[in-house]
């Protein structure tokens, strides 16, 4: 059989440790690797490279297009950018897939029949780093969802579900708060999930989902959601299971694919030969699979499962009267390597087969474009010195023909006309200005320079659409 060529790179704190202990594993189970290693992170970062990966890696990582990396350490501030997020949007690595399963009764849980995967969208939503500082006192943080991203991630849910015998799928949203963001994500999700009857699908409320993955995970099977509801919820997850220590998580795009643990580089025990590698070592058994190795898969996830049950456990999982033997990361990797080829008796055995491989996902459905038409244009000013009355005041004399002041908001909240006592207002304004007329682009552009002639300090302005003659704006709170 071919050996597939993947990238290493060891990473920071604890990551060389692991990555160590992982590799020595894979190569014992004889496992069909060629390995190419690159160095990212911390000390790239020092050499003045602000994303933490130099031009070298990065053709490593397009040849292989497999990678398997440890935790690495982005630096505070700074201008620094967050290298997972880098590496996760460069390469098109647009779904996140974070099992998180109970090893009851040998690693300490209340949810013993917990076994849940969590979907994650992996480009969008806020993680798109997309912020501004408009005044002193006000910031913005952009949540981007997309109809192709919402899509991908969606049939990758059911995708998975299918290819893995899972019953259910799970929609976590908050569209009753941002119903047209995640309002477009779950309307997505519906249609996906109507192409797939006979695997059933349900929606939450994102909050009271958590709420429920913490209380009864069991409930749940695969779990699909945005970006930054993922994050939060895939630790969760992993907390309930029993360990953060044993989260593992997978980064699938078309081409390319990244496997790691969940936690971090962990620098305060660094070097003490205590760190627990079997986040990665799990990481590595979902590579296996998606190379088309299950049968390697199979050994290494077994043979670990056996030391499990067997009570041999690393620091952040010993319990006096579940655990037998108390190791670090050397002792654990000579347990794991010893049970090479031996199966569980207590947990449930794995069974990957051989020639598995990624999951194959259809193109991106043809989309027919909705008509387009502007209606009108939120223009946000800079007052601190004004109330809302002299705002209003200041700027009606100055529209132009064809628009109208329809409200002044702050902070999302309608204030003009009618601002109740109670309102707290920061000084970024918005004023909503409606067309009266048929409008386009040169109408907001003089109004623009109208209000700026008298002084108004605008930092920003939002078109408005109707999408066959549906608003593609939201409401002021009162509005």
């Amino acid at each position: 059989m071919t050996d597939t060529p993947i990238t290493v790179a060891r990473g920071n704190g604890i990551g060389p440790e692991i990555m160590d202990a992982t590799l020595e594993i894979l190569q014992a189970a004889k496992a069909r690797l060629v390995i190419d290693e690159i160095e990212i992170g911390e000390e790239v970062y020092k050499r003045g490279c602000m994303t933490g990966i130099e031009d070298s890696a990065w053709e490593t990582l397009r040849k292989n297009k497999i990678f398997l990396k440890a935790p690495i350490f982005t630096p505070m501030g700074g201008g620094f950018k967050s290298l997972n997020v880098t590496v996760r949007k460069t390469l098109g690595l647009y779904a996140n897939v974070r099992p998180c399963r109970a090893f009851h009764p040998f690693i300490q849980t209340h949810h013993p029949k917990m076994d849940v995967v969590i979907v994650r969208e992996n480009e969008e939503d806020l993680y798109g780093g997309i912020e501004y500082k408009y005044t002193p006192n006000v910031t913005e943080s952009l949540k981007l969802i997309s109809r192709p991203g919402s899509e991908r991630i969606c049939r990758y849910a059911f995708e998975y579900a299918k290819a893995n015998d899972r019953k259910k799928v799970t929609c976590m949203v908050k569209d009753n708060i941002m119903k047209i963001s995640d309002g477009l994500f779950y309307e997505t999700f519906l249609e996906i999930a109507a192409e797939y009857p006979d695997i059933e699908s349900e929606r939450y409320i994102v909050d009271i989902g958590a709420a429920h993955v913490a209380a009864r995970p069991e409930t749940f099977d695969v779990i699909v959601t945005e970006n930054l509801y993922g994050d939060i919820i895939s630790d969760i997850a992993a907390e309930v299971t029993g360990s953060v220590g044993l989260g593992i998580s997978a980064n699938i795009g078309d081409e390319f694919a990244m496997f790691e643990a969940m936690h971090g580089t962990a620098p305060d025990i660094a070097g003490m030969g205590i760190a627990n590698p079997s986040g990665l070592l799990l990481g590595s058994v979902m590579m296996l699979v998606h190379i088309g190795q299950g049968d390697v898969a199979e050994t290494v996830h077994n043979a670990w499962l056996k030391t499990i049950e067997d009570g041999i456990h690393t620091g952040d999982l010993y319990k006096e009267g579940t655990s037998t033997k108390r190791v670090g990361t050397a002792d654990f990797k000579t347990a794991v390597l010893e049970r090479i080829g031996d199966q569980p008796t207590k947990l449930s055995a794995v069974s990957y087969g051989e020639g598995k491989g990624a999951l194959v996902m259809p193109p991106l459905k043809e989309r027919v474009d909705a008509q387009r038409k502007l209606v009108g244009t939120d223009i946000f000013v800079y007052a601190k010195d004004k109330n809302v009355e002299v705002l209003a005041s200041d700027v009606q004399p100055h529209l132009i023909d064809g628009l109208e002041l329809s409200i002044i908001s702050n902070r999302g909240v309608k204030v003009w006309p009618g601002k109740a006592p109670e309102t707290l207002c920061s000084e970024l304004w918005r004023l909503r200005l409606m067309g009266t007329v048929p409008i386009n682009g040169t109408h907001v552009a003089q109004q623009i320079t109208s209000l700026t002639e008298q002084g108004l300090d605008i930092v920003k302005t939002h078109n408005l659409y109707k999408f066959d003659e549906e608003n593609g704006f939201s409401k002021a709170q009162g509005e």
